[in-house]
């Protein structure tokens, strides 16, 4: 069977997964997560991705990011990035073969609907993993970057993020107060669905542009729930036909 067209105009974000393969351990040690994000600011430059909030979790990663000028910039970043990564961990930990779960995962992100929830979903995977009871107190997120204003050269803010304040303790202390109540299980749901089947996350509105502009027609299916619950959780999200 054919794979599917990955939909990715530049100018629209993307919510990204690269998984380890069969699940397995893609960090074993510091120097692994440093050697990752060294590399994903590499070629996040070397092919003009905006990159907005990351998780670094043991077996997977999550990005949100947007290819400014090239359709193929997220494509082009990560397969250059997984295949010097997979490179540096075979040969520190002497093994071979390969690292990833196939080609990574992603969806399109409406600004306006669904952007700031992608962002809060990314940074509290550790907490919903268990790892931490803070998002905060996790190393290898966005999160202290959005949230308390830490410097980072990866980072690359989005303008729906500078929205949300005039000034800089403005934004802070509005994204922080983003994440005092806990993300509904149906935003979850649809989020980790939308990433896996490559379903376009946002209104119609948005979907019929989407359609527009790259000229593929996208239709609406159930994510294989009873049907009260489904179409709680299919709201905003389209798949191409």
């Amino acid at each position: 069977m054919a794979r599917k067209p990955r939909l990715a105009p530049a100018g629209y974000p993307q919510h990204v997964i690269q998984r380890g393969n069969n699940r397995s351990i893609c960090f074993k040690c510091e120097n692994d997560y440093i050697a990752y994000i060294s590399w994903l600011k590499k070629f996040s430059a070397k092919f003009d991705v905006g990159i907005h909030a990351w998780v670094l979790m043991t077996n997977h990663v999550h990005l949100l990011c947007t290819p400014k000028l090239d359709n193929l910039g997220v494509s082009k970043m990560m397969q250059a990035l997984g295949r010097m990564y997979v490179r540096y961990f075979n040969h520190k930990y002497e093994r071979s073969g390969t690292l990833w779960e196939g080609r990574f995962h992603s969806s399109l992100v409406s600004n306006d609907e669904y952007l700031l929830t992608v962002y809060r979903y990314i940074e509290l995977n550790p907490v919903r993993a268990n790892m931490v009871e803070k998002p905060v107190e996790y190393k290898w997120s966005s999160y202290r970057i959005n949230a308390l204003g830490t410097s980072s050269s990866l980072h690359s803010p989005h303008p729906v993020y500078l929205n949300l304040g005039a000034s800089e303790n403005q934004r802070l202390a509005a994204y922080r107060a983003l994440f005092d109540d806990e993300l509904p299980q149906t935003d979850i749901d649809k989020i980790q669905s939308g990433t896996r089947r490559g379903l376009v996350l946002g209104s119609d509105t948005f979907k019929q542009q989407i359609e527009s502009l790259t000229g593929h027609r996208l239709k609406h299916e159930a994510l294989g729930r009873p049907p009260q619950i489904s179409e709680q959780l299919t709201a905003g999200c389209s798949e191409i036909a």
